[in-house]
């Protein structure tokens, strides 16, 4: 059964949602990440995805002490994403308590300093994050656009073990309009060694059902829980049956 992934965005330690990755449409929520997460802990979620928005604008960890705070308090596998533009910047995330981290711009734009990371840290720990505009990888919080296709960016990973891949349609995320279905179908046939998980345009647990019945294999769900199109006890029961 597909995984359900919560997400918690953030900005100045708080939570928000973005609309297509447009940081003038940003949508703060009264929920403090700690008592999010606790309350995705006892839904039975293995793991949490945070985005730390701030700092993937600036190229460098913002919101570490949000980080340090969930890791010590909540038993959850957290994916860390946002502003890992260097070693150091990873070594402080991965420190901080992160589980896994995500890694977008670097793999795009400095390929070799991102299989040194995998060759380094090992493919559990480190999860490749690909973020489509348009056909292309976006990059830099999603404010600049490249010449790479998604499977051109994957396919460089390969032989350095990669085995987990978030992949973000930007024109979905935030739409509640469904997700890009076809796109994961094709890459999961494609790479049937990676695990590849949804992100964008979850609207309601009929998604997931129809994701799952598909074959994929991780979803992240945000907005949708927010707006309470997906609710707590949903998530509860659909894991208690992963």
């Amino acid at each position: 059964m597909i995984a359900i992934i919560p997400a918690i965005d953030l900005i100045g330690g708080r939570c928000v949602r973005l609309t297509k990755g447009d940081y003038a449409q940003t949508k703060v929520y009264d929920e403090r990440p700690l008592d999010m997460a606790l309350r995705y802990a006892d839904c039975g979620v293995k793991r949490i995805h945070i985005v730390d928005l701030d700092g993937a604008k600036v190229s460098e960890p913002r919101n570490l002490k949000v980080l340090e705070e969930l890791a010590g308090r909540v038993s959850l596998e957290i994916e860390w994403g946002g502003g890992i533009s260097s070693s150091e910047a990873l070594s402080s995330v991965l420190d901080a308590g992160a589980t896994c981290a995500i890694i977008g711009s670097v793999a795009a734009l400095k390929p070799a300093l991102f299989q040194e990371w995998l060759r380094q840290y090992g493919a559990a720990r480190m999860i490749l994050g690909a973020d489509v505009k348009e056909g292309f990888i976006a990059v830099k919080g999603w404010q600049e656009g490249t010449s790479l296709s998604i499977e051109a960016l994957v396919d460089q990973f390969l032989h350095y073990g990669l085995s987990q891949v978030v992949c973000t349609d930007i024109s979905k995320d935030g739409m509640l309009q469904g997700p890009s279905t076809k796109l994961y179908v094709d890459l999961q046939a494609r790479y049937p060694a990676v695990d590849f998980t949804v992100s964008g345009g979850i609207s309601s647990m009929d998604d997931i059902h129809a994701l799952d019945a598909l074959g994929l294999r991780k979803v992240i769900a945000g907005k949708a829980i927010y707006e309470n199109k997906i609710s707590l006890e949903e998530i509860r029961r659909w894991s208690q049956r992963v």
